[in-house]
Parts: C-alpha cells; sequence; structure tokens
C-alpha cells in the first residue's frame, strides 16, 4: 500500500485499527510476526581470522609471502641474515591491516545507524498511552508525537498541530518541514514533499500529532537505507586494480625469466644443478621490486597527512589515491557549495524601489526593524561575538540588522500577546505598542507572501511611522498596488529567493478573538533570502573543471534554488538540464545512463535516486567522488569511488561509510584534496619508473650476458642489495615529492589508464636498455680487459656490473622526481630524497671498502682506473634519461605532475 496517498479511512482498515484505542496485544503480536521487528536486519560478518586469511590469498600478499619464504632459505643457506624477510613479512602485514580497517567502514555505517533509533516512543494500545522502547514498536499502533521527540518508525499522519519536523538527515535540508495531516497527496511526490508522513530517525522540533505506524524496521525509510548501505560492496580502487595487474605482470615475468635463465645455463654453461636453480630463484625474486608496497603505503600515508593540513580526514588510506583521480565530483549544496545560512538579498517596501545591497534608507532600516519584531530568533553578544538562536530565515533578519548596525535588542518593544507561526495560516503575528501613538497598538503579521499580498481589502492608509517620524508608505491604488507586489515576487522567486512578506494594522484594544488580528490589514513590503554560495566554491568549481573534472549538483532543495545556485557558481551551463527526483524516478537505468552527461543539476532527490546517479556514472568508467551529510547520502557514499562526508553538518552515520570526511564542509576542501590525490598517483608513477627500470635491467643483463656465454655478471646477493638498499632507499623520499605547476591542468587518469601510460613505458625502456649497456661494458670490462697490469677475473667483472649498476639505480631517483632537468630541479629541494640518497650511497662505499662486506656480497676492491670508469659509466644514465624528457615533454608526455 502507498500510505502517502491513501486515505486515513483505508489505513485504518488495513491494519483493522481502532484509533480511539489502539492496537491489543494480540494484534500487536500478530502485526509484529506480519511486518516484522523495528530492527535491522544485519548479516552474519566474518571474523578476524577468516578477514585475515581472504587478505592474505590476494595476489601481492602471495607474491610478497612466497618471496619471504625464499629469502629465508636464501638466509639459512648463507649467511643467516633474515633482515629482507622481516621486511617483507611488515609489508605483507601492512596490507592485511588496511584492508580489514576499510572492511569494516561499513559495519561501523550501520552501527551508527542504529543508534540514530529512538530509545522511547508514546503509543495507544488496549485504550491507554504507554510509554515503551522504540525498537517494540509495530505497524499498526497508534503513537503520539511531541516536540524534542525522535520519531521512532514511519507514520502516516491521523492529525497534527503546528508540527515541525527535522528531516535533514534523511532529505539533507537543515530548513524544518511543516507537517500536516489534512493535506492530501495524490501523486508521486519526493521524500521531503511527503507533508502528511513523518519518518523514522527524524525529530520534532514544534507541535504536536497523532499518527498511525505504516512502516518498521527494515521496511522504513530508515531501514530502507539501512539495507542499501549493507549491499554496497565497495570494490577495489583503480590503483590496487592497477597494482594487482603489475603483480600478475611481474609474477609472469619472474617466472618466465626464471625458467629461461635455467635453460639457457643449462645449454650454455658449466654450472651445477643446485647452483642453477638458486640462480633461477634468485632472477625470479629479482623481478619483483620488492619496496614498491612499503613506498606506496607511505606516499598514501603522507598524503593522508597532507590532506588533515587542509581539512581533510582520511578514513580509508587507498581513497587518497583515487580522489586524485575523480573525474566526476557529485557535491550536495546547503553547507558545501553554500554557506548554510540564510541571507537577505533583496527588499521591497512598498512603494519604494528594489534594495539589492549598500546603504540602508531610513524607511528600509524601519522596514527591517519591523520584521525583527514579528520573529521570535535573538542574538546574544558573548566575546565580542554575536550568537545567534532560532529559525534560519528569521535569523537571516538578525543577522542583516546586525550587519547594517542597526539591531538594538535593548531598544525591542515589549510584546503584549502573538498568534503563534502556523503551518495552516503560514503567517505569525504580534502584537507590540504603537511607536508614536499611545495607547494603540501596532499588528505585525509575517509569513508567505500568498498569505498576506495586499488586495482591495487591503488598503494602505494607515502609515507605519520611521525614525525619522515620517510616513514610511506611499498612498498607492490597491489594484495597482497588488499588480507591483506581485511582479517584485515573481521576481524574486525567478532568482530563487526565499520570500517573506510583512503586513500590519493599528488597533486601539486588543480582540478577544485573537484571529482577528490577521483580518483587513495593510501590506507593507517584502524580503528575498538565499543560502548563498561560498565565496571559495566558484574559484574550486572552475579548477576541477580545468582539471577535466565535471561538477554536478545533487540536492534535496528545490530545483529552482539548486539551478540558481548551480548557475552562480558554473556547474550549471546553457545547455545543461536539471532533473527532480520525480523525473529521474520516470526514467530507465539505460536513459539515465544516455543523458546523465547533460545533466548537472538533481534536485529533491531520495536515496536510492543518489545511488543510481553514482552508478549510473560508474559504468560510464569514470571515477565518482560523492559528498553527503545524512543519512539519506549514507548508501552513495559507500557505492561511490571516493565517498566524502561533512565533519560538521554531517551524521555519524554519513561519516562512517564515507572514504573521506571534510572537516570544514568545503567544496574547496575537496578539490584542495583532488589536488593532494594526484600528487600522491603522480609519486607512485615515478616510484613505479624508478624501481622498475632497475628491475627489468637485472633480468636482461642476466638472461643477455648468459646467451653471451659469460657467465652470471651478478649473485643473488647482489641483486637483493640493488633491490633493497641501492634503490629502494632513496625511493622512500619519492613519498614526499611536491606536486608540478601544471598538476590540475592535466586530464584525470581513466579508469582503465595503465601505470604504464603518459611515458612511463618509454621511460623505463630508455632508463633500463641505458643500464644494461653501461652494466655489459662494465661487466666486460673488468672480466675481460688488463687495465695497468690488473688481471681481468669473473669476480672483477661482477664487481664493475655491480658498482655501476647500484650506483646508477641509486642517482636515478632525481631523474624520477621531475619532467624537469635534473639540473634545474635541485639537488636539495627534497630533503628526503637527498637524504636518503647519501644514505644509500655511504652504504655501498662501506659494503665495497669493508672486507667482510666484500666477501658476503662475493665482490673484490676496485683501483682508482676500474672506479673511474665506473663513475663515468653510471653517469651516462643521466645524460640519456634528459635527451628522453626533453623529447617526451616536446610530446606532451608528462606522466609526472
Amino acid at each position: 500500500m502507498n500510505f502517502k496517498t491513501e486515505s486515513t479511512e483505508k489505513i485504518k482498515n488495513f491494519f483493522q485499527v481502532n484509533i480511539n484505542t489502539g492496537l491489543s496485544q494480540q494484534q500487536v503480536q500478530e502485526n509484529r510476526n506480519i511486518y516484522g521487528k523495528n530492527e535491522f536486519n544485519e548479516q552474519q560478518t566474518a571474523n578476524i581470522f577468516q578477514k585475515i586469511g581472504h587478505h592474505l590469498l590476494e595476489l601481492m600478499n602471495i607474491i610478497l609471502l612466497l618471496v619471504a619464504l625464499l629469502s629465508a632459505y636464501l638466509a639459512f643457506i648463507s649467511n643467516g641474515n633474515y633482515t629482507k624477510t622481516v621486511v617483507v613479512l611488515l609489508i605483507v602485514i601492512i596490507n592485511v591491516s588496511i584492508s580489514i580497517f576499510q572492511e569494516n567502514r561499513a559495519e561501523n555505517a550501520l552501527s551508527a545507524l542504529k543508534k540514530l533509533s529512538s530509545p522511547t516512543s508514546t503509543i495507544l494500545r488496549d485504550g491507554r498511552l504507554q510509554t515503551i522502547p522504540s525498537t517494540e514498536l509495530v505497524a499498526g499502533d497508534i503513537i503520539q508525537l511531541n516536540a524534542g521527540m525522535q520519531v521512532g518508525a514511519d507514520i502516516h499522519l491521523l492529525s497534527s498541530n503546528s508540527l515541525q519536523i527535522d528531516e535533514s538527515s534523511l532529505t539533507g535540508e537543515s530548513e524544518p518541514i511543516d507537517k500536516d495531516a489534512t493535506i492530501q497527496i495524490t501523486e508521486e511526490v519526493p521524500l521531503g514533499d511527503q507533508l502528511n508522513m513523518v519518518f523514522s530517525g527524524t525529530n520534532v522540533l514544534n507541535g504536536t500529532a497523532q499518527g498511525i505506524i505504516v512502516a518498521v524496521g527494515n521496511q522504513s525509510q530508515m531501514g530502507q537505507i539501512a539495507t542499501l548501505i549493507e549491499e554496497q560492496v565497495k570494490g577495489k580502487t583503480p590503483l590496487q586494480k592497477r597494482i594487482d595487474t603489475l603483480a600478475k605482470r611481474l609474477t609472469a615475468i619472474a617466472f618466465g625469466a626464471g625458467v629461461l635463465i635455467f635453460v639457457v645455463n643449462i645449454l650454455l654453461a658449466d654450472i651445477p644443478l643446485i647452483d642453477n636453480l638458486m640462480t633461477a630463484v634468485v632472477l625470479g625474486i629479482a623481478a619483483v621490486p620488492e619496496t614498491l608496497p612499503v613506498i606506496v603505503t607511505l606516499s598514501l600515508i603522507y598524503g593522508v597527512e597532507n590532506m588533515a593540513h587542509k581539512r581533510a580526514i582520511i578514513r580509508n588510506i587507498p581513497a587518497v589515491e583515487t580522489l586524485g583521480n575523480a573525474t566526476v565530483i557529485a557535491s550536495d549544496k546547503t553547507g558545501t557549495l553554500t554557506q548554510n545560512q540564510m541571507t537577505i538579498q533583496k527588499l521591497w517596501l512598498s512603494g519604494k524601489d528594489i534594495w539589492t545591497g549598500g546603504h540602508l534608507s531610513d524607511h528600509e532600516a524601519t522596514l527591517m526593524q519591523n520584521f525583527a519584531y514579528a520573529s521570535d530568533a535573538t542574538a546574544q553578544l558573548k566575546d565580542g561575538k554575536w550568537e545567534i538562536h532560532g529559525d534560519p530565515t528569521e535569523a537571516a533578519i538578525i543577522r542583516f540588522l546586525i550587519s547594517h548596525d542597526i539591531y538594538h535588542p535593548e531598544k525591542a518593544p515589549k510584546r503584549i500577546t502573538e498568534l503563534p507561526f502556523d503551518s495552516s495560516r503560514k503567517k505569525m503575528s504580534v502584537v507590540i505598542p504603537h511607536p508614536q501613538y499611545s495607547g494603540r497598538y501596532l499588528v505585525l503579521t509575517k509569513g508567505a507572501f500568498d498569505r498576506l499580498a495586499p488586495s482591495s481589502q487591503h488598503a494602505t492608509h494607515h502609515p507605519i511611522l520611521n525614525i525619522d517620524g515620517t510616513s514610511a508608505l506611499q498612498a498607492n491604488p490597491e489594484e495597482e498596488l497588488l499588480f507591483e507586489a506581485q511582479q517584485i515576487h515573481d521576481e524574486f522567486a525567478d532568482n530563487a529567493l526565499r520570500v517573506l512578506a510583512l503586513a500590519y494594522k493599528i488597533i486601539d484594544e486588543i480582540p478577544k478573538n485573537l484571529a482577528e488580528l490577521e483580518e483587513n490589514l495593510n501590506f507593507l513590503g517584502i524580503i528575498g533570502m538565499i543560502d548563498p554560495p561560498r565565496k571559495e566554491s566558484k574559484a574550486a568549481v572552475k579548477e576541477a573543471r580545468e582539471a577535466g573534472i565535471k561538477p554536478i549538483m545533487i540536492t534535496g532543495d528545490h530545483a529552482l534554488t539548486a539551478k540558481a545556485i548551480a548557475k552562480e557558481l558554473d556547474i550549471y551551463r546553457s545547455g545543461d538540464d536539471v532533473v527532480d527526483g520525480k523525473t529521474l524516478s520516470n526514467l530507465t537505468d539505460n536513459e539515465l545512463k544516455e543523458n546523465i552527461e547533460k545533466i548537472s543539476v538533481y534536485a529533491r532527490v531520495s536515496p536510492e535516486d543518489k545511488l543510481r546517479i553514482v552508478k549510473a556514472w560508474q559504468d560510464k568508467g569514470e571515477i565518482v567522488a560523492m559528498t553527503g551529510d545524512g543519512v539519506n547520502d549514507a548508501p552513495s557514499l559507500r557505492a561511490a569511488d571516493v565517498g566524502t562526508a561533512m565533519g560538521i553538518a554531517g551524521t555519524e552515520v554519513a561519516k562512517s561509510a564515507s572514504d573521506i570526511v571534510l572537516a570544514d564542509d568545503n567544496f574547496a576542501t575537496i578539490v584542495s584534496a583532488i589536488r593532494e590525490g594526484r600528487r600522491v598517483y603522480a609519486n607512485i608513477k615515478k616510484t613505479i619508473y624508478y624501481l622498475l627500470s632497475a628491475n627489468v635491467a637485472e633480468i636482461l643483463i642476466m638472461l643477455l650476458s648468459a646467451l653471451a656465454g659469460w657467465g652470471l655478471p651478478f649473485t643473488g646477493l647482489q641483486l637483493l642489495y640493488i633491490n633493497v638498499l641501492a634503490d629502494g632507499i632513496p625511493g622512500f623520499g619519492l613519498s614526499r615529492e611536491k606536486a608540478g605547476a601544471h598538476l590540475m591542468q592535466q586530464p584525470p587518469i581513466g579508469v582503465k589508464e595503465s601505470l604504464f601510460s603518459r611515458g612511463v613505458s618509454k621511460r623505463i625502456a630508455v632508463c633500463s636498455s641505458t643500464f644494461i649497456i653501461i652494466s655489459l661494458i662494465g661487466f666486460y670490462i673488468g672480466k675481460f680487459i688488463e687495465i695497468n697490469g690488473i688481471t681481468p677475473s669473473h669476480t672483477l667483472g661482477q664487481t664493475m656490473a655491480f658498482v655501476i649498476l647500484t650506483l646508477a639505480s641509486t642517482i636515478n631517483v632525481y631523474n624520477a622526481r621531475s619532467n624537469k632537468s635534473i639540473f634545474k630541479n635541485g639537488l636539495t629541494n627534497n630533503k628526503m630524497i637527498f637524504g636518503t640518497t647519501l644514505l644509500s650511497l655511504l652504504i655501498t662505499i662501506i659494503f665495497t671498502q669493508t672486507p667482510f662486506l666484500m666477501n658476503i656480497l662475493e665482490i673484490t676492491s676496485l683501483s682508482p682506473i676500474h672506479w673511474l670508469i665506473a663513475i663515468s659509466l653510471s653517469l651516462i644514465s643521466i645524460l640519456t634519461i634528459e635527451i628522453t624528457k626533453f623529447i617526451l615533454n616536446k610530446q606532451g608526455k608528462n606522466f609526472i605532475g
């Protein structure tokens, strides 16, 4: 049954309930069996050991565990040094811990959602009112609502009195909603427009009501959101997928290289079988950049630290990089793009010109003071700052007076009596002493324009006096005033301004029937207000567009208001579409996908709508960053590639379902975080280029040397030294490399784009080729050429190859830093790279000069001339990379930010 459109009588009959006595105990049990308990279903979650086992079976972790096992075996049969084994196992522990933390977010979201349930509710059963835990509510219960209560289930109203509900957790809009049991809804309308319904998890701000519970537990709006959250399984991030692909390729290369070198040695070299097997195993290990996962993790963690300084708190570490590759930002409006503060933009005093800013005339100042007299909002001066309390609309009036230095609460007249605001009347009235005529009273009525608009009965012959005693009004013919007021109202409305009107009359005595206060009023003027965009939002949208990112607005507000704000921010452009929830629900998934690139604004949407929007973009291969603050946003935050919750206005449910929390609720912070994410991704690509250049070179050097019949240029320990100490240590510094100046002018990384795109593969090819050539030259010189009477030998050749590749791969970190020439980048700009490079070179000097350590690495001493040759050859890599950078930059292949 569609409870919002059905009549009260049909709903009572459906649940077979008497609204005067409520359900009987027997009916309660029957309805609980039929419609379920008022609790959210929970899936059985895996225990910690099951989660650890699941993640240990991921490909990269399997490879690392094999590396740890093999390195432990090598240590056991050689020198007993298990350092590499410990390091690799630590990497696995870090990877598994991050993955488990990521999984727990969904469980936290559901846990936070359960906390929103109201502890108690007042219901009518067996003819008497009872207060029971909200978990015991059943469909068909007759429930009482009072101010201050949290609603425990979905309710169809039977009666209401000035009922106001805070639905911000469901709709994302902070404005109170006036509910009315007498309203008849005849068609499908968005959640925010279902004025005869009250929903679980919302709060009663004002008034009283009685209703019939129509949905509990998972059938309620909150329960449906809980189900949606549970159904959203966060997939791997693009980076994780790329790393998995890289791991598969490296596994294939390692296995293939090991088999090939084993076969070549059998055919061409006289090597014992055990040594040959060990060589094949070592070569396979050499193909894997063991420090890559650690450096990637360090890059992400450093990104987390930087984002925290920019007021973006990262809950899911891989989201740092994913946000950098976002191609679509789906942003909420209220509080994220806007100030979340209603502000008066225009005012019009009957018979005067429209005020749009600047100095206020005495007439206009009086109009605004009278608006304040007819408001309940107040302000207090605390520590030199005004603290405003009250309804957001009325708070805007007080804020306006303060900003124009005309707010003087101590001079405000005392109210004689009042008619409080009522949702059916859409107005409120106050009576104050007349400021000039002693013994007479001034009635001020504030409310909706259509309830106070001038008419032939609303004459304007009783002027309100201004501060200076002059008349605030000019007499206008009634028809002319009506026409003018309607035009002004329409102009305000066309600019998406929320319009509030003020009328008045002067009386000699207060009537016994206070309703008469609102009869025969004189129209005075209107104000137009809106929640304006943040000052920094427009610049942030511009930066996002320049970065190739499409911004879209998804809001629970009305379409006209949303479009006006979006247009001002350049989110909405000529030719774009604005779609509301009703229109969206009539679109099929295929129709939505076909038209989604034209739609820049979504208004009055439901949680299911938001989820559809996110998934439609993802189906088109886009990486979606979604922002939100309410419970209604949680499913889409969970489903988005990067869910971003508001730290100030956000609910705990939204925060728990998100990857990132914005401490300042600011759209500009998202764009700033995207810039940081791009820096992280650029540094990861630099790391891959840097590490794989040496790994690829090692494999091919071994193979080419074996094919040439020269023997093996490296031992297993020499290769491990190069991978872990020579280029592993300086590689840590790449995680701290700063972003390039043009990082945000580059297009986003496509979801299917390879880690080797934008010139990375070419640079690896050039760098590896250089390493291969200079290492083989050094190996040949040391093994076959006599210099200065020094007898060549295989050990000397291996030492030359080892020193050349060690030095070349160590200083190659400076080539990897930037697109710019190494000579323009500065040696000490990145202090971590400078320090780790010096440390790596120092360790190499120690290992090549200390006899004990030389014996472990199986190298020999080099003469000065051999050192000179080795250093000269190692520096050739700088020249070749400089030439490559020049060519690729000319081609626009700027893979490094």
